[in-house]
Parts: C-alpha cells; sequence; structure tokens
C-alpha cells in the first residue's frame, strides 16, 4: 500500500515530498510522450476494464457525497454490494475516495492554478474526475502517471466528450511537468489559509485551533489527522487472552504494537488478513474500538453486578467493553432512538459473548424512567471532529453553527442522565471531539447548577499523559488515538 504524504511545511517541503512521491514517474512519462496512452496501460482488457470501473465509481461516489449527507462509508457500502470487485479493487476505490476528499482542499489549489478559466465552474462530474486523477499523481506511487492520466480522460470523455477530455489531459499532463514549481499560499501573509490548503482543512477550523491550541500544536495534530489510520483491536477477555492474539498477529505477520495506555488495545499497521472475516472476530474474541473509547470505559470503572445505563450508546462499543469488565455481572440497558442502531448493539453482543446487556430503542429525552442507576453513561451525539483521520468527510460536513446547536442538545441529554444516577452513583459525560465547547464548558456548566455532583479526578484512573484538568482529553498527536473527552462525576450520597 502506498505511502501517503502527510508533512508539508514550506513551499520547498512540499515539492520534495511530492517529487519523492512520483519518483522517476515525470521521466517515465516523457519516455512515452511519443507513444499513444493505450501503448501505456494494460493490454489485457479484463484488468483495463477493472481499472477503469474502479475510478468510474470513485467518481460517482464522490459525486453522490457532495449532493447528500451521506457518509463515504456508507457511500463505499452500497457501491460493494452493486459491483463484483475484489479485495484490491475494494482497497483502491476506498483509498482513492478516501484520499481525495481527504486531500480535496489542496487538490483543488493545484487544480485551479493550472486551470485555464474558472475550474469552479466545471460540472461536479468533470472536477471529480480531476481530483481523482491528481490524488493519483500526488499520493499514489504505485500507479504509472499515464494510466492514473489515461483513466481520467476517459471517464471525462465518456460523461463530458472529446473536448472536455481533451483539456482534462491536458490540465494534468501539465501539473506532473511542473509538479516542482507548484506554489503555495504564503505562510506569513495568511496561516491560516496557509494551514488550509497544505493540510486541506476548513479555512474556520483552522482559525478556531490556532486560536485553542497555538500555531505548532495545530500543525502538528493536521499531520496527525492526515495519516492513514491503524485498526484498533481490543482483546474481549472473556473470550481470548492477550497472548493467544499476539500468536495469531505473529503468524499472520502483522505488524502491530501494544497500544500503551490499554494493555488489552493493539495497533494493527499492515492488515494482511480482513479482520472482520477472521475467526478471532466472527467468535467474538476481538472487537474494534478506538483507544480514545476504552479509556473512557476505563474512566467510568464500572463494578460487578452495577446497574449501568448507556443512553445514545450505538454502536455499542462502549456498552460492550462496561459489560466485559463487569465479567457479564450485574445488567446494561443500551439505549438508542434507532431501531437499525439498537440491532447492530444486540448482534455486536451476541458475537462478543455478553449476556447482561438488554436493548431499547427510545429517545433519551423522552425516556421514562424512575428507577435509578449506579452508572449512567451519557456518550452524546458531538462534531465529531476528533475523528477525522478515520472519517475525513466530517471536516466538510461541519460549520461552527453546528457545534453551537450540538451545545444545547449535548447539554439537555446531560441533564436527562444526571436525573437517573442513584445517590453514590457515577455519572460520565464522554465525546469524541477535541471542542471546549462540547467538552469542558458543558462540564462546568453543569456542575455550576448541579452541586449535588462532584468531578471525579480523572488521574484516579487513567495515566495522567492522557488527563487535562481532572477530565480525560485525547488528541491524534499527543495520544496516536482519536479526539476525545471524558468527564466522571460522583452524585452525593444521601
Amino acid at each position: 500500500m502506498s505511502e501517503q504524504t502527510t508533512n508539508f511545511n514550506n513551499n520547498e517541503n512540499n515539492n520534495e515530498i511530492i517529487r519523492n512521491n512520483n519518483i522517476n514517474s515525470e521521466k517515465n512519462f516523457n519516455n512515452n510522450e511519443n507513444s499513444s496512452d493505450k501503448n501505456n496501460i494494460d493490454t489485457n482488457i479484463e484488468n483495463q476494464k477493472r481499472n477503469y470501473n474502479v475510478r468510474y465509481s470513485a467518481v460517482k461516489i464522490l459525486n453522490r457525497y457532495e449532493r447528500s449527507d451521506s457518509y463515504t462509508d456508507k457511500l463505499l457500502a452500497f457501491e460493494f454490494l452493486r459491483e463484483d470487485f475484489n479485495k484490491f479493487d475494494k482497497a483502491l476505490l476506498t483509498e482513492i475516495v478516501n484520499g481525495v476528499i481527504r486531500w480535496r482542499n489542496k487538490l483543488d489549489w493545484i487544480l485551479t492554478g493550472f486551470f485555464y478559466g474558472d475550474f469552479n465552474k466545471n460540472l461536479n462530474w468533470v472536477k471529480n474526475a480531476m481530483r481523482v486523477g491528481l490524488y493519483q499523481l500526488l499520493f499514489l506511487t504505485k500507479i504509472p502517471p499515464p494510466i492514473a492520466i489515461y483513466e481520467t480522460v476517459e471517464i471525462t470523455k465518456q460523461i463530458q466528450g472529446e473536448k472536455t477530455a481533451g483539456m482534462v489531459n491536458g490540465v494534468l499532463r501539465n501539473i506532473l511537468r511542473n509538479i516542482d514549481n507548484i506554489r503555495y499560499p504564503d505562510k506569513e501573509e495568511d496561516p491560516y489559509y496557509y494551514l488550509a490548503v497544505i493540510y486541506s482543512f476548513p479555512k474556520w477550523l483552522m482559525k478556531k485551533w490556532v486560536d485553542q491550541l497555538g500555531y505548532e500544536e495545530t500543525e502538528k495534530m493536521l499531520i496527525a489527522m492526515n495519516k492513514r489510520p491503524y485498526i484498533p483491536c481490543r482483546v474481549n477477555q472473556l473470550k481470548g487472552t492477550n497472548k493467544e492474539f499476539q500468536q495469531f498477529l505473529n503468524e499472520n505477520e502483522v505488524i502491530f504494537k501494544p497500544y500503551s495506555y490499554n494493555s488489552d488495545l493493539y495497533m494493527i499497521f499492515n492488515p494482511k488478513i480482513n479482520f472482520f472475516d477472521s475467526d478471532y472476530f466472527v467468535n467474538g474474541k476481538i472487537a474494534i474500538q478506538d483507544p480514545s473509547a476504552a479509556m473512557a470505559v476505563q474512566l467510568a470503572n464500572p463494578q460487578k453486578d452495577w446497574k449501568v445505563i448507556d443512553i445514545c450508546a450505538a454502536p455499542g462499543g462502549k456498552s460492550f467493553y462496561m459489560a466485559e469488565r463487569m465479567e457479564n455481572t450485574g445488567s446494561i440497558l443500551s439505549v438508542d432512538k434507532y431501531e437499525s442502531k439498537v440491532k447492530l448493539i444486540n448482534e455486536g453482543a451476541e458475537r462478543l459473548g455478553l449476556t447482561n446487556i438488554t436493548t431499547k430503542c427510545s429517545d433519551v429525552l423522552d425516556l421514562d424512567y424512575e428507577e435509578e442507576f449506579d452508572l449512567v453513561f451519557a456518550d452524546v451525539p458531538c462534531s465529531g471532529l476528533g475523528t477525522i483521520s478515520k472519517k475525513p468527510d466530517i471536516k466538510w460536513k461541519r460549520e461552527i453553527d453546528d457545534i453551537i446547536k450540538l451545545n444545547r442538545l449535548q447539554y439537555d441529554l446531560l441533564e436527562a442522565a444526571a436525573d437517573m444516577v442513584k445517590p453514590g452513583g457515577v455519572l460520565v459525560y464522554s465525546t469524541c471531539t477535541i471542542e471546549p465547547e462540547e467538552n469542558e464548558k458543558i462540564v462546568s456548566k453543569f456542575l455550576e447548577r448541579h452541586t449535588e455532583f462532584k468531578l471525579d479526578p480523572a488521574e484516579k484512573y487513567l495515566p495522567e499523559k492522557v488527563c487535562l484538568n481532572g477530565m480525560m482529553a485525547t488528541y491524534p498527536h499527543r495520544h496516536s488515538c482519536d479526539g476525545a473527552f471524558a468527564a466522571r462525576m460522583l452524585k452525593d450520597a444521601e
């Protein structure tokens, strides 16, 4: 699998990285200049058809993404069902779609600079075809540039005809020839715009994060967010052991590393096998869970025989880990407002062999529960901006107003959760974002209004490195996991 460029510090470094990513590509391209494009690709008709279909599907998915509220994982899953793709096709399609979305600002900056006229006036089909072609030129070192250009031109020809295809051909060839001469925004003149283009993020978010974290910390975080994410596997201690799982990984020549802050978690870097098809996953010996989510459960510290409720529980990962830590004792009520998501919780619990979980389909704000719980876990809906490494489309789906709107819902859910905590019980508030407005500010407001609750310092349950001001706060560049937040609060005993 090809390496993805993640470190851009200035224009000189940009050009050097792109040049390394395309080593010998311009030379190879020029050597073939006098031959037809068709002689530059595999003459096997079936392979040629599959190559075309993958790239054409990528353009289709990117178009659907732009005109809908759907996320790319759903769009990819739908396309896999419609097309007869093998595992290599699926991997390439996923790489291209996620890569184009991850680097869209940077790709558009380059295309706009080399396009004669207004690039944005092109049809979405044409713009996305060009983005797919350019992404391959910049980031996918194992795909020869002539193939990337040829397939892009053929797609454009089918969509818009020979004239537009010729224009696309000229633009991509010109970029490849001048790959060392690309110029980017001036860092000193507009540092926010520089970050937005170089690392491909919305400008409003760059200003927010720089004001929040500082320029250098923000840049480090952007680099981490643009890295291809590892697969986080957690061993289900009710069914398997760490030693047994490590042996399985070694036998399959999988590169892995135990996660620093949780001994049950493993970082998988080169998955030569499909973990979802493996006996370990099918038989419930492992779960796929980000370390930040697992550490939020560590902070909750559920005990055997406790009565627990997990509100907004889908897809169930935190409920599952709590059930495992409780060794199938006590009870966990996992609540979600969508039937389809509740079904996922039930299926996951059965696979993992968890017998202390029951589910309920309900909006928590409408939930009429008179009984009280030892632990109420409120993993509330949030902007998800801490998960951009895994879900690059989130950064283009969010606006600053979304955070303001979410604040009202988040606080209302925390209030509803607090009503269900028994005297002496535990309340945990959790998100997968790094925004203070969704995290510590919500908790501070709640504690000011509810003197019967006190913050229980996170350092009692987690390593200090993942804690800040008595709460869990993780960042991709500091902790090699999603950006997330959790606070543990204790209710006064009567």
